[in-house]
């Protein structure tokens, strides 16, 4: 290659995109000559050029701001202005199992309105978080969520909390990069298993190219898409079925009870508390994340932090509406009649909605949106659970006097570790929606408790947490979990087909917030509390 012509790439941070190019050509011609996969060409060069731009948006980004620390890596410099962080915000929460999950749901059988909970789940959850959390991390300089743990309970618990944020962590990108892989295989006849590990792969390879500005960056641009892509959508899901007014009336009639967003006794039936459960889980469970703390404490200042957060709640609720209209459409639609294959199940609704339903333009916008939606959300999961492993575990308890800059490249390393473990676990993913409920389950009865202890009661103390952490386990997983296979083995009431009704979950968290509260109490003689502390500028 001419000297001139590689120092012109370099120069202008085209060198990885050209060779992303590269492979993504070689790709396309292994599809085309050794597989016999029904690929629609179009769609495949278009979602090509997608990833090319989002990655050379992201490296872009990453290589013009922060000087390669590892402050500029997890937090942006401290610099994230308002709009970006907002956007950010919301892309990272309104990710492929939300909007695929939603659909899902609606147009679920089983199911219905009644049971969309996450996006007013999670939407309250960040309006909560700008009331109570935002303000008092940002003012204390947090590095991690973690970080307030570690002050007040000492850094092995912290290390021991580390364990719910990353399997939360793992299970919420597993669970959209599947979203990713069922509309890729049903819209463009790709292999699911590639598409995973092809997205995965690149967005992985800009986070750890650029840290959180890369993925703040981009989240702009991929939000506007996925926005633009599902309005786009919406007029002609609902096209076959009259309209929105007609297909609400219809939705209604055929669902009854169950097509509202309120809980009711009719429509719930034994599962009324277990409802309950999982909203109070979602809301919750939704504010200890380092998704969400990591761009509360990226803000400029407190303020920014607070404001982000009642405006990222305010778009996720508006995001949920096109993905129900798309459900709902899908549901009712007479395929039969149509000439066009029936959706295999609810969690093929959407992609089988943007395949069969809309012109081949919108859908590939609409893919589009997918792709940009997933990518949003897995790089924002994977850095933040690569913060949290570097900042509190490996900085406290493996090399406490590394300088900022080699924290930074083992942010990098770790962003690929957990990149490739993340993947790994989409492979075997099954249920799209009920993994990415899952997620907060974990954080919500383990973490939650810690979190409100460090940060409001000034008597908790590192014993009352462990107490509140072995409480909390032991109950939550002794209430079983169909997802991940294990059986209840506690005596809890309401107890139907195996699964347990009892807001058990709910009853853990409480149990362990209870638990930190009196063991700190009963044991300050031995373990004085240790209150929280600002930390210095960097």
């Amino acid at each position: 290659m001419d000297n001139s012509f590689y120092r012109w790439l370099v120069r202008n941070h085209l060198l990885p995109t050209v060779a992303l190019f590269i492979l993504l050509a070689a790709l396309g011609v292994y599809l085309y000559f050794y597989t016999d996969y029904p690929v629609s060409w179009p769609g495949f060069i278009s979602m090509m050029l997608f990833y090319g731009f989002i990655f050379f948006l992201g490296t872009y980004a990453g290589s013009k701001k922060g000087e390669g620390t590892a402050i500029d890596m997890m937090l942006a410099g401290r610099n994230l202005p308002l709009g970006i962080a907002v956007f950010s915000m919301s892309a990272t929460w309104v990710g492929g199992g939300y909007i695929n999950g939603t659909a899902e749901y609606t147009a679920s059988p089983d199911f219905g309105l009644v049971w969309v909970q996450a996006p007013w789940g999670y939407a309250l959850s960040l309006i909560f978080g700008g009331l109570f959390f935002a303000g008092k991390m940002r003012r204390h300089r947090f590095q991690t969520m973690l970080d307030p743990l570690a002050q007040r309970f000492g850094r092995r618990m912290a290390a021991i909390q580390f364990l719910p944020a990353l399997t939360g962590e793992l299970f919420w990108s597993g669970a959209i990069l599947t979203a990713l892989g069922t509309t890729f295989g049903t819209v463009l006849g790709l292999d699911t298993n590639t598409a995973i590990v092809v997205s995965a792969a690149i967005a992985v390879a800009y986070t750890a190219l650029g840290g959180l500005w890369s993925v703040a960056v981009t989240d702009v641009v991929q939000l506007s898409i996925l926005l633009i892509g599902l309005l786009l959508v919406v007029p002609d899901a609902l096209e076959e079925v009259g309209g929105v007014s007609e297909a609400w009336a219809s939705y209604k009639a055929q669902r009854g009870a169950s097509a509202t967003l309120l809980p009711s006794r009719e429509a719930l039936g034994d599962y009324y508390w277990y409802w309950w459960d999982y909203a109070l889980l979602l809301i919750c469970g939704g504010i200890p994340w380092q998704v969400y703390f990591q761009r509360v404490l990226a803000s400029k200042d407190e303020k920014t932090a607070r404001r982000l957060s009642y405006f990222a709640g305010g778009i996720c609720l508006v995001a949920a509406i096109p993905p129900i209209l798309i459900g709902i459409g899908g549901s009712l639609t007479d395929w039969d009649a149509l000439g066009l294959p029936a959706p295999p199940d609810s969690a093929s609704i959407l992609p089988h909605v943007v395949r069969y339903l809309t012109h081949p333009w919108v859908a590939t916008v609409a893919l589009g949106a997918v792709a940009a939606a997933v990518m949003s959300s897995v790089d924002s999961s994977i850095l933040s659970a690569a913060s949290l492993a570097t900042w509190n575990v490996y900085r406290p308890l493996v090399r406490p006097q590394a300088d900022s800059r080699h924290l930074a490249k083992v942010i990098k390393r770790c962003i690929w570790i957990i990149g490739v473990a993340a993947t790994l676990l989409a492979l075997r993913v099954k249920s799209i929606y009920m993994l990415w409920a899952l997620c907060s389950d974990f954080v919500y009865c383990l973490l939650f408790p810690a979190l409100v202890a460090a940060l409001f009661d000034k008597r908790a103390n590192a014993w009352g947490a462990a107490a509140g952490f072995a409480v909390a386990f032991v109950l939550r997983f002794g209430g079983g979990e169909p997802a991940l296979g294990l059986p209840a083995i506690l005596p809890y009431p309401m107890m139907v087909d195996g699964v347990v009704l009892f807001p058990f979950r709910t009853f853990s968290m409480l149990c362990g917030l209870i638990s930190i509260f009196a063991v700190s109490r009963l044991t300050s003689r031995w373990s004085a509390p240790v209150p929280l502390q600002v930390i210095a500028e960097e």
